[in-house]
């Protein structure tokens, strides 16, 4: 009897595995976003992890709207520290906010999940159709000491704003838009009237919902308003370029001083003309500096529990990679 034909084949001798689908090229060991790729396989939410697998390694959408449905309430908002200053289960506007960005991001901004969302949305509206920075939820989840929590909140362009551009920027159509809308545009005319301080952060939100809403020739005009008064009071002011990101005093509040970059986070924004291309370059150089040595960006909120910043961190990421590849620059 022949026992070779029983006997495991020698390594040398073995079939080779047949070839599956080419890898994605991995990004340079030196590189911005190779030190970048490291920092989210060591640190990042699973949802960022999907997110730059997406955006940079060839990956599917499908993945990031897995990731994301881990956040999703039964009530079609969305909890679970999307937002890392919300701790705790409980929906809220700001994780809206957080969503939509993301669905827009992989082109899913769209569909029954968002139509779920849109009547969230219109379930914890103020009177005047908008929505509050956080809403009356019950008490005992953490949350940042700097969010507000109020039993009758009033609507706020920080949250209103996004939300409403996101969704036209998508072309979807809901009731609850209307109203919102409205409230956007007196909230957004009326920024600085009367002599009253504006914050860059409503500056952000203003340009948020410019950037998406449908009435260009509104928006344009809006925007040429908003920038010469930011402009003037030196809202957004970027670093010179020798000073280091880490060195920048932080303002009053919850967050660090916004930049260029943070305003205007793609060159076809109406908000990029408002600053020159030096600003525009110092801006993009400063975001390049900031990247930390372990390959990740530092937030923009103030520190209030490890978790909260280092998932932070993981968003930043993702965003600062984001921007730096909208305008061009080699990462």
């Amino acid at each position: 009897m022949d026992r070779s034909a029983s006997l495991p084949s020698s390594p040398s001798s073995s079939p080779l595995p047949t070839p599956g689908p080419a890898e994605p090229a991995r990004p340079a060991g030196s590189s911005a976003l190779a030190r970048a790729e490291r920092f989210v396989w060591l640190s990042a939410r699973v949802l960022e992890q999907r997110r730059f697998a997406y955006h940079f390694l060839g990956d599917g959408a499908e993945a990031v709207e897995t990731a994301l449905t881990a956040y999703l309430g039964t009530d079609g908002g969305y909890g679970h520290a999307l937002d890392p200053d919300l701790r705790g289960p409980v929906s809220q506007p700001p994780h809206a906010v957080h969503a939509l960005r993301v669905l827009d991001g992989i082109g899913r901004c769209g569909g029954q999940r968002v139509e779920r969302l849109c009547r969230y949305l219109t379930s914890v509206s103020t009177p005047d159709g908008a929505l509050p920075v956080c809403h009356p939820s019950p008490h005992g989840y953490p949350a940042a000491p700097w969010v507000p929590s109020a039993d009758d909140p009033r609507g706020d362009l920080l949250t209103t704003g996004p939300v409403v551009g996101l969704l036209h920027r998508n072309e979807v159509w809901h009731a609850w838009l209307f109203r919102a809308t409205d409230f956007c545009w007196a909230a957004v005319t009326a920024l600085g009237e009367g002599g009253a301080a504006v914050r860059p952060y409503e500056v952000a939100a203003a340009v948020a919902f410019l950037d998406g809403v449908p009435d260009r020739a509104r928006a344009e005009a809006v925007a040429e308003r908003l920038g010469r008064r930011v402009r003037e009071e030196r809202l957004i002011v970027p670093p010179p370029a020798a000073e280091p990101a880490e060195d920048r005093p932080l303002a009053p509040g919850s967050c660090e001083p916004l930049q260029v970059h943070d305003i205007a986070r793609t060159p076809g924004s109406p908000a990029r003309r408002w600053f020159t291309d030096a600003e525009v370059e110092r801006s993009l150089d400063a975001l390049v500096a900031a990247q930390q040595e372990d390959g990740g960006w530092p937030p923009h909120r103030r520190a209030w529990t490890p978790g909260a910043t280092l998932e932070w961190r993981s968003v930043a990421t993702i965003e600062a990679l984001l921007t730096l590849r909208a305008y061009g620059r080699r990462i």
